[in-house]
């Protein structure tokens, strides 16, 4: 994997606070490994803490731009980790939200894991998709037209979703393997 995604660029999601440590780092890590440049991107700069197990405190990170900063043409892929408090304000944070159903719509690889798909859910781009999550958000992705399936992590057309922290090794790699591989031009997207 060195320097399979050099030349890339990649942005990484990092919520006000609530971010899962882990799911934050470790993708983080393994795209820069790989090669790529990668922006932290969240509602305002600065630092913030994540947290390990929802509850427990954990590091420090820099948001280095806020979503007005940037554009999804600047990205080759975006990773949303979860975090039940992180991810419950992503999805509600408008910009949020609209950056990750703009960056759908390119067809370049999402990397979605644990609670994150709950911006998928607000961006409106679950319908007709296969995928993964923490297991108390199958009923919110079902009701969103997705078909959530208990697996390590899945793929659907450059749409990579995990469930945990335990299923990062996976997730990690599916993350830069799909990132390599570049946009999913046949992936259906739909208007809305």
């Amino acid at each position: 994997m060195a320097d399979s995604l050099e030349g890339k660029s990649v942005a990484i999601f990092l919520a006000p606070m609530g971010t899962e440590e882990v799911e934050f780092t470790d993708p983080k890590e393994a795209v820069e490994d790989a090669g790529a440049s990668v922006d932290v991107v969240g509602a305002e700069t600065g630092d913030v803490e994540t947290v390990n197990g929802d509850i427990n405190p954990g590091g420090s990170y820099e948001v280095e731009r806020t979503f007005s900063e940037v554009s999804v043409e600047d990205y080759d892929g975006l990773v949303v980790p979860g975090g039940c408090v992180g991810a419950d304000q992503l999805r509600a944070d408008d910009d949020a939200v609209g950056f990750v159903h703009d960056f759908f719509e390119t067809e370049k690889p999402l990397c979605v894991i644990c609670h994150g798909p709950w911006t998928l859910v607000e961006a409106d781009v679950v319908d007709g998709r296969t995928l993964t999550s923490f297991h108390s958000l199958e009923t919110d992705i079902r009701n969103a037209g997705g078909e959530w399936v208990d697996e390590e992590v899945v793929v659907d057309e450059g749409l990579v979703t995990s469930r945990n922290p335990d299923d990062l090794d996976a997730f990690c790699d599916k993350v830069v393997e799909e990132i390599e591989e570049g946009p999913h031009e046949d992936r259906e997207t739909e208007d809305v």
